[in-house]
């Protein structure tokens, strides 16, 4: 059972956070390029893998059990999961609405130029705080 957990936890990270991150670090190309059909469907591919990396996460959680030898006392383990809640935050509370935002205004016409800094950073961060997370489940510290 325990491969098969670790196996849907790993397949779910490449199909649902590789899109999630490639969509948040490459929107603010679409802002810049005053492309609204670009950024309407980064906000909607931001949108639906955001959600859908909350599976990572449950199939995470069955893996740490005692039966594995995995606790949520394992430093990697809770700074993992304290930096995707973070990552997630900002994806939600900060990229989307941005790309949305920003969206809208140029499906109106109106160029969004001070929203692709924003959106730029929190897509950048957003890379950051899941490669990090890679990099503690990889090399465990504190195990």
């Amino acid at each position: 059972m325990r491969h098969l957990l670790e196996f849907l936890h790993v397949l779910l990270a490449i199909f649902a956070i590789g899109p999630l991150v490639h969509a948040a670090t490459t929107a603010a190309r679409g802002v810049k390029a005053a492309d609204a059909g670009a950024v309407a469907n980064a906000a909607r591919t931001v949108k639906i893998y955001g959600y859908g990396s909350l599976l990572v996460v449950v199939f995470g959680f069955a893996l740490v059990q005692p039966k594995y030898h995995r606790s949520f006392g394992d430093t990697w383990i809770w700074l993992s999961l304290v930096l995707y809640v973070l990552a997630l935050g900002l994806v939600l509370a900060l990229l989307l609405p941005s790309l949305n935002g920003a969206a809208a205004a140029l499906a109106e016409g109106v160029p969004a130029p001070s929203l692709t800094a924003r959106i730029a950073a929190s897509g950048g961060v957003t890379a950051l705080l899941f490669a990090v997370i890679v990099g503690l489940m990889v090399f465990k510290p504190g195990n």
